[in-house]
């Protein structure tokens, strides 16, 4: 097979930040070329310098035999190269029909007849099932990446960069993605998978590449490769791919979260569960079962319609985070930039903001204590910083996840809800999160985890609930868990023991 897109002597850099050195990679046209490595390893970058979004300070490109020269991914798509980004870039206030054809067809986002079938035959041949009508705005981030993907097919692409594209499908989802992929290699379209999802990457890519510091470790045929091995070259030593052991819950532990009839139409009815201190509850289902309308709902983010939440055997009246904060009810949400961040602030405010009276004296507020009590929580949830005073967005996406974790640890939290901790997030990083989430439960803190890799809720879990169209359709203790369990009662195809 002959090289379609090749990367000469590619070097960038961002400030102080050596993110490429030298990398030299050829592509082979017509094939699925997996990048792995570490969050910072370089591999999202060299995605977006193939597409067009950065150029290289040193080297070249070379595409179809010939050097080129992109100023912007528009340049890129003029050569069949596109990019289906990690971070959905919708525009809010556009369809989801409007938005796949934006800067595609001139006149096809006038002519809505036109558009209609178009957009018709895209959703018929992807398999991905969207209203195109919606406006962008209101999707959940796993639809926003839908749209991102109807976009690139949009694009007829000969070349398609899909960063992190399966992060926020479910697993039915993500295998419907896995065919159109194939097919699309089959038809001759090149396709570059960046993902931190290794196994995924071994079952379909054809090559796989290793980054490690800006710099290629290695390439070879996915075939010859393990995950334990590209673990071994991502992080320079090996890591235990399997979970932390489970601390038993004291026969004895109270009820520190009980939460009963709540419900919210028309998302959530009637779901009751309880949660003992030191426990981990894993909260499983398809996207759109209704997991993070209950965790909003407990933190206040919603308002219920009906039901209770009790902490500690008192009512919870959260009218807002704030009061579900005062009561030691904390929250990860799934969406870290939208809800959880602020990404142009620093990692000490972040870290602080919720709890500046904490660190103030007769409402002045002490920048010393907060420096400090920042400094002591970036150790202990181990965020890698080149400053404490450097803006989130510099950050790594699983060390922006621990400045989410350093937030919520402050104080004491009595429960702790985490809504796809490990979203975006690398092999490394997610033991560390993983063991984050164990430590808690071990200090007596009640644990509510929603997360779509069903094997990360098994993993870490001592009893999982199951929701489907809003309900609790199943609770398995940890003798009943299994991930065909989780499916059958996830799909309904199955008879399941009803909570």
């Amino acid at each position: 097979m002959t090289a379609h897109i090749e990367a000469r002597g590619v070097s960038k850099r961002f400030g102080g930040v050596q993110a490429l050195r030298e990398v030299d990679l050829s592509i082979e046209r017509g094939s699925i070329h997996g990048l792995v490595g570490e969050n910072g390893a370089g591999k999202s970058t060299l995605g977006k310098i193939l597409a067009g979004v950065h150029r290289p300070d040193d080297g070249e490109l070379v595409v179809d035999g010939r050097a080129v020269t992109y100023r912007s991914p528009r340049d890129a798509l003029a050569d069949g190269i596109t990019i289906i980004a990690q971070e959905p870039t919708l525009v809010p206030y556009r369809s989801v029909q409007e938005n796949v054809f934006l800067g595609v067809e001139r006149g096809l986002v006038l002519d809505e007849r036109r558009a209609g079938r178009r957009f018709a035959s895209l959703v018929d041949a992807s398999g991905i099932d969207l209203s195109g009508r919606r406006l962008a705005q209101s999707l959940p981030v796993a639809d926003q990446q839908k749209v991102e993907i109807l976009r690139a097919l949009a694009r007829d692409a000969k070349v398609v960069v899909m960063d992190e594209p399966t992060s926020a499908l479910t697993t039915d989802e993500a295998e419907r993605l896995f065919d159109l992929i194939r097919r699309l290699r089959d038809r001759g379209v090149t396709i570059i998978y960046v993902s931190h999802f290794l196994s995924e990457v071994l079952s379909l890519a054809d090559t796989v590449t290793v980054l490690r510091d800006g710099r290629i470790v290695r390439t070879s045929p996915a075939a010859e490769e393990t995950p334990e091995r590209l673990v071994a070259g991502m992080l320079g030593r090996d890591l235990d791919l399997a979970f932390p052991d489970k601390q038993p819950v004291p026969a004895d532990a109270p009820v520190v979260l009980s939460v009963s009839g709540l419900s919210r139409e028309p998302s959530v009815h009637d779901v009751s569960f309880e949660v003992r201190a030191g426990e981990i509850v894993g909260l499983a289902g398809l996207i759109g079962s209704g997991r993070s309308e209950v965790a909003r709902l407990i933190f206040g983010a919603d308002r219920a319609g009906a039901g209770a939440v009790e902490v500690d055997g008192k009512r919870l009246r959260a009218r807002s985070p704030r009061a579900a904060i005062r009561r030691g009810v904390v929250m990860l949400p799934e969406d870290r930039k939208r809800e959880g961040l602020l990404m142009l602030r620093s990692v000490v405010d972040n870290i602080t903001l919720p709890h500046l009276g904490d660190v103030s004296n007769a409402g002045v507020l002490s920048r010393r204590a907060e420096r400090r009590r920042a400094a002591e929580l970036v150790t202990r949830v181990d965020v890698r910083t080149r400053s404490n005073s450097a803006p989130v967005n510099t950050l790594s996406g699983g060390n922006q996840q621990k400045v989410l974790f350093a937030k919520w640890l402050f104080r004491r939290p009595r429960v702790f809800i985490a809504d796809e901790p490990t979203r975006g997030v690398d092999v490394g990083a997610k033991r560390a999160i993983y063991e984050l989430i164990q430590d808690l439960a071990a200090e007596g803190i009640a644990v509510l985890l929603i997360s779509s890799e069903h094997e990360e809720v098994l993993g870490l879990a001592h009893r999982v609930l199951v929701m489907r169209a809003g309900r609790i359709v199943a609770e398995l203790a940890e003798r009943e868990m299994s991930e065909d369990a989780v499916l059958h009662a996830a799909f309904g195809t199955t008879a399941e023991r009803v909570a």
